[in-house]
């Protein structure tokens, strides 16, 4: 009872409105300081990687970096006839010099005809870095509307990165409301089924909003050191609502068991200490399991899963000290209410409130699952971890690759026309850049080996023979763009990337000595970016493995539950993971889930999706272990014990699952590929994790396993042997 989280809610709980008040104002400080500190947004720099990046970097050196281009694509409007390409090239004459007028343009190429003479197109080049477009896109949006109205026997409009990206973005946003729309009532509603109170019900959730706003003010202060790269607070709002509730779930639950169990015997203060005892130390350990597994991520060595990983961390530490500071506090407050209320209704003289019977053991569907598991063990573990073995079998299928622009929703006007565009221009698909650096006197030399280049590859059915040689004004860099039209992501595009970086390029720049080179493009950031997910992997999940080993060591002293530990996260990951290969690798779901498959799985997903598994189904053991382990230590036989723990644990396991369950499935009806994926693995994961292996794979493998659960521990044996009567004295012979 001399813990830490024990004397943060004795404190609490001894002054209810001094913490309520200070938890309030820590979350309008975090949020204050935030806004006035405000987000450090990652630049293009942070995001190059590979190869592809290392030719990024040499050809924004030379002032040859990729910019943000817009396009204004002209064609026949719908049912108008016949294509005046006349009046389009008019068209395309004013939309050009509008452009020029823009603060925002850098640059307006002249108008180009397609082949087939059905379409006219103006390539607009704005101002500023490649990310910083779509901040500014407004103006060239407004212009081609304007020459729309103007034309009205046309179809005038734009596309280009900058206009798709601030059309995800917008969608983005539509999105995540839907999914608080759907989430909030949905927790709500569950959290009134488990505590049949309305009051109780709104602490887990207005304490997970408040923290979510409190580490969302944190995230902006922490994205100075780590640059948020747009999706920090996508994660926090997603991890935030579902352990925020989680860990106010368990301590509440705790909080009933044990005023129920003292019978009025203990003030509310008192009950609220020994909820802290218990739940409040397997509060901290989760938190502090999430947040480490979480900053396994930052070995990924990508701005994106840098960001995933501060906003985890940080929602989870403020979670974890809103369920000691301002969640005792609430309870004691409460408590005292209803003992105040008690007394004004014993003045009355009236009976008092009869009160809800709590119940400690397991509900029926509990106990009908245990007993064949507390019967046949062995029988059990063998035929759910083959089950669980044969669903993430399809995972040696798995294919991973980057989701590129042509995967987003076609419910994004720019993508509509980005289809248009690619049509009638099929060269603007993707491109290859060859990027040379050499001393500028050797200018020349450069030149002539990348013009040699292009004439090599010229007639390659693959490229669209459309080359175009660049240099920089201090004739340092060279850079050679050719042009591929097919999407990244086809067969085409990528062995074209393979042949030029294995014979095209060595043949050629590959022989000047002392030259720099590297082969980027669209292409080369497709490919580069999964295999440098790829190469990260098993790094990060040998760091996963091993904090899951230390962090159940640590919290029951015992290596075998370490062991333990690692086997069941990795069980329930592969499993998720291969659910998630079967449904969005192959076309059989696309109706189910609403999604077009790409065939593959975003190179992001499994890496999310271990770390951040690995760090929930630590909840979840450390909670339910922790009741096993309380019984033990009381000197019930660890059989007994493990049923035991698992009944009275299952209540508010499941509930705080179906929580889980119902926020990433929500992200599940994302428009967005990759977010799709990553709330419906996360989804399964939990549903998996929750009622297959806590209920079943869990309990069977420690009842095969019997005292050998705790070694190398002392304190289950000692407490044992405490609680075995002493011998009887024996009695003289008379």
């Amino acid at each position: 009872m001399k813990n830490l989280p024990v004397r943060m809610a004795r404190w609490s709980a001894a002054n209810p409105w001094r913490g309520i008040v200070g938890w309030l104002v820590f979350v309008v400080l975090c949020l204050g300081i935030g806004i006035a500190t405000g987000t450090n947004a990652a630049t293009t720099e942070d995001f190059r990687i590979g190869e592809a990046g290392r030719g990024e970097e040499i050809a924004a050196d030379g002032g040859l970096q990729q910019r943000p281009v817009e396009h204004i694509l002209i064609t026949a409007k719908p049912g108008a006839g016949r294509f005046d390409i006349e009046a389009a090239d008019t068209a395309a004459a004013d939309v050009a010099a509008r452009m020029a007028k823009l603060p925002e343009v850098r640059d307006v190429a002249d108008p180009v005809r397609n082949a087939a003479g059905t379409a006219v197109r103006v390539a607009v080049t704005m101002n500023g870095p490649e990310l910083e477009g779509k901040k500014h896109v407004d103006p060239l949006l407004a212009q081609s509307a304007a020459v729309q109205k103007a034309n009205p026997d046309l179809r005038i409009e734009e596309t280009g990165s900058p206009s798709i990206s601030k059309g995800v973005d917008n969608l983005r946003s539509e999105d995540l409301s839907r999914t608080e729309v759907i989430a909030l009532p949905v927790t709500l509603i569950t959290l009134l089924l488990v505590f049949s109170s309305v009051a109780m019900a709104l602490v887990p959730l207005l304490l997970a909003l408040s923290s979510i706003m409190a580490a969302v003010g944190l995230s902006m202060v922490a994205s100075h050191v780590f640059p948020d790269a747009g999706v920090g607070t996508n994660v926090i709002l997603l991890i935030g609502l579902a352990v925020g509730v989680d860990y106010t779930l368990f301590y509440l639950k705790r909080e009933r068991e044990e005023r129920a169990r003292a019978g009025g015997r203990l003030t509310p203060q008192g009950v609220v200490e020994l909820a802290a005892a218990t739940s409040g130390r397997a509060v901290v350990l989760s938190g502090l399991a999430v947040a480490i597994s979480s900053a396994t991520l930052y070995l990924a060595d990508d701005v994106i899963f840098s960001s995933i990983a501060t906003g985890a961390i940080v929602v989870t530490l403020v979670a974890v000290v809103s369920s000691l500071t301002v969640l005792p506090a609430l309870l004691a407050q409460m408590g005292m209410r209803a003992e105040r209320r008690a007394e004004r209704r014993a003045a009355r003289g009236l009976a008092p409130k009869k009160q809800r019977a709590h119940k400690n053991g397991p509900g029926r569907l509990t106990a009908a699952v245990l007993r064949p598991v507390a019967k046949h063990p062995a029988a059990t573990l063998m035929v759910t971890v083959i089950a669980l073995v044969a669903l993430a079998a399809p995972v040696l299928s798995l294919k991973l690759t980057d989701m590129g622009r042509e995967t987003h929703s076609r419910s994004i006007a720019a993508m509509q026309v980005y289809d248009r565009l690619n049509a009638a221009y099929p060269d603007l698909k993707s491109m290859h850049q060859i990027v040379v650096r050499a001393d500028a006197d050797r200018s020349p030399e450069v030149t002539a080996a990348l013009r040699t280049l292009a004439a090599d590859v010229r007639d390659d059915p693959r490229l669209s023979g459309t080359a175009a040689l660049r240099t920089s004004p201090d004739k340092r860099v060279s850079l050679l763009q050719l042009q591929v039209p097919h999407y990244v992501s086809s067969d085409e595009a990528q062995s074209s990337l393979k042949d030029i970086r294995d014979t095209y390029v060595p043949e050629t720049v590959g022989k000047l000595q002392g030259a720099e080179y590297a082969v980027t493009g669209d292409v080369a950031r497709y490919t580069d970016y999964p295999t440098h997910q790829e190469q990260k992997l098993p790094l990060i999940i040998g760091a996963l493995l091993l904090v899951t080993f230390v962090m159940t060591v640590y919290a029951f002293r015992s290596i075998v539950l370490g062991l333990v530990g690692i086997f069941l996260n990795l069980l329930s990951a592969a499993a998720s993971l291969g659910i998630l290969v079967m449904v969005f690798q192959h076309t059989w779901a696309e109706s189910l889930v609403d999604f077009t498959s790409t065939g593959s799985i975003g190179s992001r997903v499994p890496l999310f999706l271990f770390v951040i598994l690995f760090g929930l189904s630590m909840d979840y053991q450390v909670f339910v272990i922790s009741r096993i382990r309380e019984a033990a230590l009381r000197g019930v036989p660890t059989r007994k014990a493990v049923i035991e723990g698992i009944g009275s644990s299952a209540g508010v396991v499941t509930s705080a699952a179906v929580v889980m369950v119902t926020v990433f499935a929500s992200f599940a009806a994302l428009h967005l590929i990759e977010m799709k994926q990553i709330g419906f693995s996360l989804a399964v994961a939990v549903l998996l994790d929750a009622f297959v292996i806590r209920m079943l794979v869990l309990p069977s493998l420690m009842l095969l396993l019997g005292e050998a659960n705790w070694w190398p521990s002392r304190g289950v044996r000692r407490a044992r042997t405490a609680a075995e009567p002493a011998p009887r004295p024996l009695q003289p012979v008379s």
